[in-house]
Order: C-alpha cells, then sequence, then structure tokens
C-alpha cells in the first residue's frame, strides 16, 4: 500500500507538521525537551555481578536482591525476564519535596520548576520498561500519595491503556486524625492497579473473614448449618413474581412491596418452602425470606477497594515490622517509608499463585520479599521474588547502602529467623537468594569478553537462577528443568574434553553455548548436545561476537 504523503512536497508536509503541533493533544504532556535526561539513560551496557558473600544460603539463587539503579536493572531485566513477570509492586518516591526524591543524583525540591517533569519522565521511563516485564496475564500495583496521584493514572493509562486500568485502591494508612493539618487530615495513599490485559488477568478471590461469616446464624437449628435470610422481592420485572403468599401463621400477604415483584415464582416458593428454604419469623408471621446457607456460598469473596487499616496495616505498623527484625535504634535514618508486611500479602494473594514470579523495583526495606515467604510458608507455594533497590548514598552520606544494609539484610535475618525485639525467636521462613549488583559497561570498553556477566545472563535467560560463575573451571554448567545448561568461555582442547566428560554423564538433554559454536559442532558429535552461538544481545554487550 503506497503511504499517502509520498506525493507531498517539502513545503506541504511542513505545513501540515505545523498544523498538527498547533492542534491540543488530549492526554499528560511534560516538558521533556526542557528538562536534563537522567545520567542513567545513556549508551553505556548492563552487566550483572554476583556477589558470593552477601548473598545468602546455596545456589542456584531462584531469589534475587539487585543493587543499583533500577533503570540499569529493568534494561537487563528486559532482555532476560521478559513476558515472565506475573505481579509487580512497587512504592516509588511521592515526589512531595521533602528529600524523597532525586533526579540526576540531586534532590528535588518543591521549588524546582520542573520538579513534576522530572518526576514523571523517571517514571515514565521505569514504567515502560516494566510494562515489557509483565506476562500476558500479569498485573502491576503502584503506591502513590496525593501529591502525584493524577499525573501518575495518566502515565499509566498512556503506557498500559486505558481499558487495562483495573481498579485504584485507597489504603488507609493512619488510625487516628492528623489534628495538626491545615485543611483536612491525610489518611489515605492509592494504589493503581493495572493489567497487561484486563481481558486475560483476573484476580484471586480474598479469604471470607470473621465478621462476614458473622452474620450467618442458625435460627430454627437446621441440620445444613449457618445461614442468613435473603430479602424475597427485588425490582427487577418478573412476569411470575406477582401473586398472594399465605404465611404459616395464616397472615395472608397479598404481594410484593408496591414497585417490586416476588424473586421466584409461586410453585419454586413452594418448593424451597418444602425443603426448609424459607423462613417465616419465629411466629410463622413475617414477609417470607430466601435462606442463603454458608456452606452454599463461595469460600473467596472479590476484592474491594477499599482496604482498611485494620485488615492491612498502617505506616506505625511498617516501621514497627522493620525495627522488630532489624533493630535498628532509629528507623528514620535508615528507612521512613516501609508498607506494612499485610498490604504487601493482599496484594500477593489477589495476583499470584504457587510458581509466580514477583518484582519490586523500588524494593526499600524489602517488605515485597517477607511477604512473599510467607504467603509460601502458608500454602507451600514456590513463588518468587526479585527485588532491586539504590543504595542511596549522597554526598553527605557517601557510605550509605540501602540495598546492603536494609533491604537484603531484612530478607536475610526473616529466611534464617532472628530474635525480635522481645527476645522472642521468631522461626525461619527458609530459602536463599543471590545478591547482584548492576555495573554499567562503556561501549568502547568492550576490548575483551566479560564471562562472568555473560554466564548470569544465560542462567536467567533460560533458567530463572543463578550460579556462580567459576573463573578456573573451563566449562560452566547449571541444571534446569529442561536439562543442562553449559557455557565455554573458551574453546580448547582442556574445554572440549571435559565437555565430552560432562555430556557422556548427562542424563539429560544439553545446551552448549559458546563464541565458537560452529567448530564445536565439528568436533562433537552427541545427540544430547545442542550447540548454540552466543546470542547477538549478549554479544553486543559483553564482549566482540565471534572472538574466543
Amino acid at each position: 500500500m503506497a503511504d499517502p504523503y509520498d506525493e507531498y512536497t517539502k513545503d506541504e508536509l511542513i505545513r501540515l507538521l505545523r498544523e498538527r503541533d498547533r492542534k491540543p493533544r488530549f492526554g499528560l504532556l511534560w516538558e521533556r525537551n526542557e528538562i536534563e535526561h537522567e545520567r542513567a539513560i545513556n549508551d553505556d551496557f548492563v552487566a550483572l555481578d554476583l556477589d558470593a558473600e552477601l548473598s545468602h544460603g546455596m545456589a542456584p539463587f531462584r531469589d534475587l536482591v539487585i543493587e543499583g539503579d533500577n533503570f540499569d536493572a529493568l534494561r537487563l531485566l528486559r532482555m532476560t525476564h521478559a513476558g515472565k513477570v506475573k505481579c509487580i509492586y512497587i512504592d516509588p518516591p511521592y515526589n512531595t519535596g521533602n528529600r524523597d526524591f532525586i533526579y540526576n543524583d540531586r534532590f528535588v525540591d518543591r521549588e524546582d520548576s520542573y520538579r513534576h517533569s522530572k518526576w514523571l519522565e523517571f517514571m515514565y521511563r521505569r514504567l515502560r520498561l516494566a510494562r515489557e516485564l509483565l506476562a500476558e496475564d500479569g498485573v502491576i500495583f503502584v503506591s502513590i500519595d496525593d501529591n502525584e496521584m493524577l499525573h501518575l493514572g495518566m502515565l499509566m493509562d498512556q503506557l498500559f491503556g486505558e481499558s487495562n486500568r483495573v481498579a485504584v485502591c485507597i489504603w488507609q494508612k493512619a488510625y487516628a486524625p492528623k489534628n495538626s493539618a491545615l485543611h483536612f487530615s491525610d489518611d489515605h495513599e492509592y494504589l493503581l492497579v493495572y493489567a497487561a490485559n484486563r481481558d486475560l488477568w483476573r484476580p484471586n478471590p480474598m479469604p471470607r473473614t470473621a465478621a462476614q461469616d458473622k452474620a450467618y446464624k442458625n435460627l430454627d437449628n437446621d441440620p445444613r448449618g449457618l445461614w442468613k435470610s435473603s430479602d424475597l422481592s427485588a425490582r427487577n420485572p418478573y412476569s411470575l413474581g406477582i401473586y398472594p403468599i399465605t404465611c404459616p401463621s395464616g397472615r395472608v400477604i397479598d404481594g410484593p412491596p408496591s414497585g417490586n415483584y416476588w424473586r421466584v415464582s409461586e410453585r419454586k416458593l413452594k418448593e424451597l418452602d418444602a425443603d426448609n428454604r424459607i423462613w417465616w419469623g419465629k411466629d410463622g408471621n413475617n414477609v417470607p425470606a430466601i435462606k442463603r446457607f454458608l456452606s452454599d456460598v463461595k469460600q473467596g469473596v472479590v476484592p474491594q477497594t477499599l482496604w482498611k487499616y485494620e485488615e492491612v496495616g498502617h505506616t506505625q505498623d511498617a516501621k514497627k515490622e522493620l525495627l522488630d527484625v532489624l533493630q535498628f535504634e532509629d528507623s528514620a535514618s535508615v528507612f521512613s517509608t516501609p508498607k506494612p508486611l499485610r498490604l504487601i500479602e493482599r496484594i500477593l494473594r489477589i495476583a499470584t499463585n504457587p510458581g509466580d514470579l514477583v518484582l519490586d523495583f523500588f524494593a526499600g526495606s524489602g517488605t515485597t520479599a517477607q511477604a512473599v515467604l510467607k504467603l509460601n510458608a502458608e500454602d507451600n507455594g514456590d513463588r518468587r521474588f526479585i527485588l532491586v533497590s539504590s543504595t542511596e548514598a549522597t554526598a553527605d552520606a557517601p557510605d550509605k547502602n540501602l540495598c546492603r544494609d536494609v533491604c537484603a539484610e531484612r530478607v536475610r535475618r526473616v529466611m534464617r529467623g532472628y530474635r525480635n525485639r522481645k527476645d522472642e525467636e521468631v522461626p525461619a521462613l527458609g530459602g536463599a537468594f543471590g545478591y547482584l549488583r548492576t555495573r554499567r559497561l562503556a561501549a568502547s570498553a568492550l576490548l575483551t569478553i566479560d564471562h562472568a556477566p555473560v554466564w548470569n545472563a544465560l542462567q536467567l535467560l533460560h533458567l530463572g537462577h543463578l550460579t556462580p560463575y567459576r573463573p578456573d573451571e573451563p566449562l560452566q554448567v547449571a541444571e534446569g528443568d529442561a536439562g543442562l545448561l553449559l557455557y565455554l568461555p573458551k574453546v580448547s582442547e582442556t574445554a572440549i574434553a571435559a565437555l565430552r566428560q560432562c555430556l557422556e554423564a548427562a542424563p539429560r538433554l544439553a545446551t552448549v553455548y559458546s563464541w565458537q559454536a560452529a567448530l564445536l559442532r565439528q568436533r562433537i558429535a552427541d545427540e544430547r548436545a545442542t550447540f548454540e552461538q552466543i546470542p547477538q544481545c549478549l554479544a553486543t554487550r559483553f564482549g566482540l561476537a565471534g572472538t574466543a
């Protein structure tokens, strides 16, 4: 099909562009051309380095804690985890102007004329990458307050599609009003919920609560158990819904209330009454009501958008939970805005099932990982998590490392067990995690192949878990559900001998990656092995393609 613009002259095209630019657009706009782009936006490549000393437990590591700029981490995860994440939860900076948001290594304050634009650009670049990580039936939850909620909603409509907006939940974060407030007491925050595809994503039903079950009684000692009465009349017109009813007491009810209809026919009413499913009151004189048995009610309820602190906790709960694990003398100096554990648990109950992958790339104090581990212990699930957290080091605090000292340390203690502030032993939830750091590699510096991040990336791409790179071994080996994954950093007689020995002992198929796959195919004939060239995405990032 011919391009309709092919026949236009240069002047005509310029005129059309000017007309288009003059027309107002509906949607979110910000001064992208007026602000300095983030320094993270550059041509550097990103590598992930595994730190064995800061990791916890035994490899292979299925759960990951990544230290570094989350934009860097997302760029690499897009290569290894695109379409694999079932649930994303993030608690980004709220851009209050109170030294909570850093852009280009500088705090953005209230007086910055481009304050909102910088925040939007910051979020836009990260959410655009996050969208690519979601599975087709995945969902993202984003915490936010009034400072940027309206802007964030429009941004997410733009990125995920208005049709994929699922809900805006309200979390009651405070249990008492702030009487010092000038206008209104700030008692709530929001959770914006967007599906990758609303037609495919479905929330899990929430467990019934004791309060919901409290309405069920058994006033007539029915052997079928607890029940509650339900109105027999309804407003919906029903052709067989107008008739008189005679109560067991003999009282005649001429018909339903004015403008209403009985919701069942006269014949159906008699059938229900014969089955003792109609309640006439203790004296048999009431307007009839249908008995709804608790045993017939679905054991789950649809999630609601109002989340009260009694159910999911408040901000003070969150700080106490953090101090209970880490026992800092002053939590505000370490991390001042954690989320309560029950809040994240509710998100995971709604959005995940055993085996799902959860991502939090503003991981903060590590609450998301604790919630994943707690839920796994509860239902014997095997959910996995990836946390990304920065050090939050500044010129005033160059040695600060939030990821290492708060996020990872909290996860480590929860996995191995700890003593709380009351000196009580809290049982271990078990598990292991690999601690990684993002590292930027300038394109001009790629003069030799960096094998360790290649091996890390291959494992994440194919297996979803990590084993350490062993520089003294000629062959790197990891086992997955589909078979062995092998990597030959260099093709040599020693490496070929080690590969032959490994294949002979291998009980299953093996995928062998090499910079010289064609040479290996010539040297080794083994039906159990598939020889693959290093993927171009890795060759571009970490080495010179075709070089050993």
